[in-house]
Parts: structure tokens; sequence; C-alpha cells
């Protein structure tokens, strides 16, 4: 049996406004390269992946051409097309572009540690589940507050995980659920297994991510960045 074709659709359209600078957070340099730069390269250089959708904020297709997927010479960006208002449209403008057939790997622009390892184990259990998520166990107590500020409860800490992407479907699963969604009047999402539990109430597999697989949204994130980075080419 051969490998099934795989898509990763890398979101690059966020505007990044806790960040604090008027450069959006996936332009922004981690080491001497832009945030976004290594999502890209860990696709381009997984033998799993066969194509990058690569989404962007309006007008800045150019852009990212330009400076990041010919400087850096990502072959396997087939498509460089603009996102929506909100991250869903985004998801979305790139599941229509989809082959029928296959599995796509979902992944924020701004989480530039993703790994040969964790895109080969999300890819061996979504051949199995067909929906599964990269996530950690959280390592603190959670939690959950009343609309006074006060505790209400505190959930089982061995039961929870922080999630984070890529989140990877089946793409006509994936694509089903999405439109079902987009012809809801009221949409409140966050992630793309959020979108799958609520339409189509399918099982979702957690897969083991990183605890170094961050996503780079406050300055804090950025140096916290920096560390994993320098700490990665010591062991190069």
């Amino acid at each position: 049996m051969g490998k099934t074709h795989c898509t990763a659709i890398v979101l690059a359209a966020g505007q990044g406004k806790r960040m604090g600078t008027k450069v959006h957070k996936q332009y922004l340099l981690l080491g001497d390269r832009p945030v976004l730069y290594y999502s890209l390269k860990a696709f381009e250089d997984s033998p799993l992946i066969d194509e990058v959708f690569l989404i962007t904020g309006a007008g800045e297709e150019e852009y990212c051409r330009e400076s990041i997927v010919n400087p850096y010479h990502f072959t396997k960006v087939s498509r460089i097309m603009h996102g929506g208002a909100e991250r869903y449209h985004s998801v979305w403008n790139g599941l229509q572009e989809l082959e029928e057939h296959g599995y796509v790997f979902i992944h924020d622009g701004a989480r530039p540690f993703v790994d040969r390892g964790i895109i080969e184990r999300a890819y061996e259990e979504v051949q199995e589940h067909k929906a599964c998520v990269v996530g950690m166990p959280v390592k603190d107590t959670i939690k959950m507050a009343d609309e006074h500020g006060n505790v209400e409860t505190t959930p089982d800490r061995s039961k929870l995980w922080m999630v984070q992407t890529p989140q990877v479907f089946e793409n006509h699963l994936v694509r089903g659920a999405y439109s079902m969604l987009m012809r809801e009047s009221y949409i409140n999402v966050t992630d793309d297994a959020m979108v799958v539990e609520q339409m189509l109430r399918y099982p979702i597999r957690l897969v083991y991510g990183s605890y170094e697989n961050i996503k780079i949204t406050t300055p804090e994130d950025l140096e916290m960045a920096e560390v994993f980075l320098k700490r990665r080419s010591e062991k190069l």
C-alpha cells in the first residue's frame, strides 16, 4: 500500500495584535529568518508531505512569494492564497482546493517548531483514526471559573491536554464538517478539531507533540523561541 497524498495548509493570515508590533508575528525574525520559514521548512523536508497551501493575509501573497517562498526554495508550496476575516474562513479557503482523497495537515504558521517526528506521529494516527490533533498533557493545575471570577471546579489534570497544531484529517471528513459550519448563523470555534467534533460528533485522536511546539503570540513567546532555536542549533 503506497503513501496517501498529504497536503499541509499553513496559516499565516493572523495579525498578531498581542505581539504589539507593526510587523505580523509570522514575519518577525527568529534567529535570522522569519518565524514562518521554520514551519514551511519542516513540511518541505518531510517526505510525507506532497504539497503546501500557504494562507496569507489579503495583499500579502506576493510578499510571501518574493520574501520567503522563492528565496528559501520552498518548492512544495503549490498555492499561496489569502485568508479570511477569521481563522476558520482561512482554513475553509484552503480546504476547498484540496484533492478529493488524501490527508490534510492544518498548521499555524506561528508555530515554528513542528518537526519530522510530530509529522510522522500524526500521519500514523490519521491513517487509523481519520482525525487527530497534536498536543501535550498540561503541566499545571487548571481551574474553571464562574462568571464572578471564583473557582467553580478543578478538572482532573491527568485528563487535560494543551492542543497544538498540526491538526490532521482525512480530506473529505474535515471538508464536510467545515461545509456544515459555513452554513451556520453563529460560529464559535477555536480550532479545527472543534469543527469536526461539533458538526459531525466524530472522535478525535490525541497525538503527542512537543512542549517546544509553542505558538508565538506574545514577546515572551518570541524570547522563549530564541532559546529553543539556540538549543536545536547546538545539537546539530
